[in-house]
């Protein structure tokens, strides 16, 4: 039988044919986005066609997703690695190469309606292989909106953590959880929403849970408790002089020289060596269901080292100088990709009473402001005042009960007249009350109202506060003048305030964020407001399975009047935000800067109180 050959048209249409029908060549996230991937110039420093190798830490990440024997990929991170990027490929990756339905979670709304527009709709118009997949919201036959997009084959819904009608609905194959350690603890009245997420994957065998985050405080991150249940990898680089890996850690940076040592052989290496390096994830457990990574700055191509210390410089410098320590549990936690461990719940009150001092004045030397709170109780009035010095080294000067029926106008009087004293130092020179915050809460509102209508009409800086308790809000939040009188009520985080005065009254050697308490008998500082200002410890408690950080009180016999005070006390000084260096020039004038001084032809100013805060 003779042979037919087949023409080279033929030929060509039957190739063709065979390799639209044949699948596509398997492919990971990290090949995919080296292929694909556009990154947006909004979002991007360095726009243009994606590189795994310019971050190369982040290959087995992106491709540990698409491992069958992985479930479950954990991601505990400082800022500047890369992370969200992370998201995106492999989102776009589900988009483009093996379609699935896919559920975003981002801790609230506002922020997934932000991811979406910011981030994802970017990378969806600046890569054409995705472009043509997902259709612009704004189209009329679209089903696509802000916060759900269908594209073929599957759909992504983007909801926050807060919201349970988010996460109660469709079966989802890919669960992507962002930023979990500031997930709320319940979605409404649901539950834990990482628990209710991950329910939505259980119909599919090869179902994905990413959970990425940057870690928040020791023994209660929600992060750090999936990464130490994983097969807990670091990133490590060997040694250019010994060969020996090693992970990039802040305890071996030496600042002088910006240099990084050895952990074996001791030698110091600048950042360029180290990174020269090929480097590789090294597991600190065996766990092939659930791989997870840990990542600091360090590590990043886009913040150098210098960089990176001068953050922890100025952190630990507002922390020396003004007490305050958050910029650096910030920076440990940002900067590091590490937990904050807080060292110790609460004050001592033994150490407190044993350290008081005799005062031979109203005022000690280096009291540059005076400040006071007010406690409103049903039958008395709590006050203290407290002096400060640079660095928010503090004096308690005098802590007072006013009885009265606080239904009569005099009782609120008394209380007017009081906070008129003016305070000598043993110069004689003097000081009065610059600022004031009164408790509006409890059974006397309205009156409270009335008499703080009356001071802003003198135009005294006594100011209504609302306290508001919960992790995260700031101790000067904001003002509100949502009341019947339309006074100013500054609501108060005083969850914030106890962290701030509790890391003070712990610090031992005087000078900034010092705590100076007076053992004069006539002053009111006692055992038992010492008792009443240690009152409270800071306790984590779990709720729906998930670990919450709670103020409680270590005696329930105890008072927490003079905690509460000294929040108060704090809070007016924050709002005044002195400029120190003013005042102590005026003070060592002799100048009392709250009282009208007499003008002259030379001086026309007015000399009332130097700040930074709210125009007063």
């Amino acid at each position: 039988m003779k042979e037919r050959k087949i023409d080279s048209k033929t030929l060509n249409l039957f190739r063709n044919i065979a390799k639209a029908l044949s699948p596509p060549p398997e492919l990971t996230v990290s090949q995919w986005a080296d292929k694909y991937r556009k990154l947006s110039p909004e979002s991007s420093s360095e726009p243009g066609q994606w590189n795994t190798d310019r971050a190369p830490y982040q290959r087995e990440i992106m491709d540990a997703v698409v491992d069958s024997a992985v479930e479950t990929v954990v991601i505990m991170s400082s800022a500047q690695v890369g992370k969200t990027e992370l998201i995106l490929n492999t989102i776009g990756y589900y988009i483009d190469y093996d379609p699935a339905p896919i559920l975003c979670l981002q801790p609230t709304l506002e922020m997934a309606q932000a991811f979406s527009k910011d981030r994802l709709a970017k990378m969806i118009r600046d890569t054409p292989v995705l472009r043509g997949k997902v259709k612009d919201a704004r189209a009329r036959d679209s089903e696509n909106t802000i916060l759900h997009k269908s594209f073929p084959g599957g759909h992504i819904t983007m909801v926050g953590a807060n919201s349970a009608a988010g996460l109660a609905m469709r079966p989802i194959r890919i669960v992507m959880m962002d930023e979990i350690d500031r997930f709320p603890p319940s979605a409404g009245s649901e539950g834990n929403p990482i628990k209710l997420a991950e329910k939505r994957t259980t119909t599919f065998w090869n179902r994905k849970k990413i959970k990425v985050s940057t870690p928040t405080i020791k023994g209660r991150s929600q992060i750090e408790t999936e990464y130490l249940s994983s097969s807990k990898e670091e990133w490590c680089v060997p040694c250019p002089c010994c060969g020996k890996y090693q992970p990039y850690e802040w305890g071996r940076i030496r600042i002088s020289d910006v240099t990084m040592e050895c952990k074996y052989c001791g030698e110091h290496f600048k950042e360029t060596e180290w990174k020269e390096r090929p480097g590789k994830w090294i597991a600190g457990a065996e766990n092939k269901r659930k791989r997870g990574f840990h990542l600091n700055e360090l590590a990043s191509p886009w913040k150098h080292w210098e960089e990176i210390i001068e953050d922890f410089r100025e952190a630990y410098r507002e922390w020396k100088e003004n007490g305050d320590i958050q910029k650096l549990k910030v920076w440990v936690n940002t900067s590091l990709g590490e937990t904050w461990e807080e060292k110790g719940d609460a004050a001592d009150e033994d150490v407190l009473l044993k350290r008081r001092e005799r005062y031979t004045a109203d005022l000690p030397d280096g009291v540059l402001l005076v400040t006071s709170g007010v406690d409103v109780q049903d039958d008395r009035f709590e006050v203290e005042i407290t002096g400060w010095g640079k660095g928010y080294e503090s004096w308690g000067i005098l802590y007072r009960k006013i009885p009265g029926d606080l239904e009569k106008e005099q009782t609120w009087e008394k209380l007017e007249k009081f906070l008129e004293m003016e305070l000598y130092f043993e110069n004689k020179n003097s000081l009065l009350i610059a600022c004031t915050c009164i408790d509006t809460g409890g059974h006397f509102t309205a009156e409270a109202y009335k008499f703080l209508k009356k001071m802003e009409r003198k135009q005294k800086l006594i100011f209504g506060i609302k306290g508001m308790g919960g992790e995260g809000i700031p101790l000067v939040n904001k003002v509100s003048t949502n009341n019947i009188e339309k006074v100013k009520i500054f609501l108060l985080g005083v969850d914030s305030g106890k962290e701030i005065l509790m890391a003070r009254l712990k610090t031992a050697d005087e000078g900034p964020g010092y705590c100076h308490f007076p053992i004069n008998a006539d002053r009111g500082y006692d055992e038992t407001y010492i008792k009443g200002l240690s009152s409270e410890q800071r306790v984590i408690q779990f709720k729906d399975g998930r670990p919450v950080l709670k103020w409680v009180k270590k005696s329930s016999g105890t008072r927490n009047e003079p905690l509460d005070l000294r929040n108060y006390s704090t809070a007016a000084a924050e709002i005044l935000r002195p400029d120190w260096d003013v005042l102590e020039k005026k003070i060592k004038q002799g100048i009392n800067y709250m009282k009208k001084q007499p003008k002259t032809a030379a001086k026309k100013k007015k000399t009332g109180i130097i700040n930074r805060g709210i125009q007063v």
